[in-house]
């Protein structure tokens, strides 16, 4: 049987490298994350829990969170994709000036099928600089795109001085069929002291209104943690260290 159609238009490329590139993005996988770099999950403090959002700054949709966190007093790491800080400077500042962290998320939002060392290094250092210059603040921490850390994103993040930081706890926030609910159980399931929460404050890679669903179930999401006994608030204040 011939290759896929999809896959014979693809570039050949050495298996060794192909495997080199592909190979650490099964960390992805949150048992094989556990097994190999249970420092990816982002654990830290067991009386904290670090609470993350993905894919901002969206005009449409971030400054409902920032009011929200505003009257919860609770402050976030928003991982930022360097296209919309561009295009949205005014909010990033706005964020930044509430007292939440920044953090890059990359430049754009694909997925890696291919090995792309230069360009890896390339776009995650131009979200850095634009992050940077943008808010005037110094990001530390790096999430790929879908959680994808492929060995080409690995050596730039490293390149960048970032530390690459996963999730230990999602809410599957981006379905067409979440709800509010939906995402709180999802979300209460995995989450330990210590832990760090992946959601997003925008739709903008999701199934449209999404981050209404997320929006919605925030303040149960935070009283639940403080009736355990959780303080929430951003990585920075997470207790664990911005070495790689």
């Amino acid at each position: 049987m011939g290759r896929p159609a999809a896959l014979s238009v693809l570039p050949a490329v050495p298996a060794l490298a192909l495997a080199a590139h592909i190979g650490p993005a099964a960390t992805w996988l949150p048992a094989v994350r556990r097994a190999v770099s249970p420092a990816l999950s982002g654990l830290g403090d067991r009386d904290h829990v670090a609470l993350t959002f993905d894919d901002g700054p969206d005009p449409d949709s971030t400054p409902y969170f920032l009011d929200t966190l505003d009257r919860l007093c609770v402050r976030a790491t928003f991982f930022m994709l360097g296209e919309a800080v561009r295009q949205h400077p005014e909010l990033t500042r706005e964020i930044a000036r509430r007292g939440h962290e920044l953090a890059v998320h990359g430049w754009s939002h694909g997925r890696p099928w291919l090995p792309t060392p230069v360009r890896d290094v390339r776009e995650l250092s131009r979200a850095q600089h634009v992050v940077r210059q943008v808010a005037e603040t110094e990001p530390r921490w790096y999430r790929p795109p879908y959680g994808i850390l492929t060995g080409g994103r690995w050596s730039a993040a490293h390149h960048c001085g970032l530390r690459p930081v996963l999730w230990s706890a999602w809410g599957r926030d981006w379905k067409a069929d979440a709800t509010a609910q939906s995402v709180l159980t999802t979300v209460r399931r995995d989450l330990r002291g210590g832990g760090t929460i992946l959601l997003h404050d925008t739709d903008r890679t999701a199934a449209p209104g999404t981050w209404r669903v997320t929006l919605a179930m925030l303040p149960e999401l935070i009283d639940h943690c403080r009736t355990e006994a959780l303080r929430v608030g951003p990585l920075a204040e997470h207790g664990i260290p911005t070495v790689r």
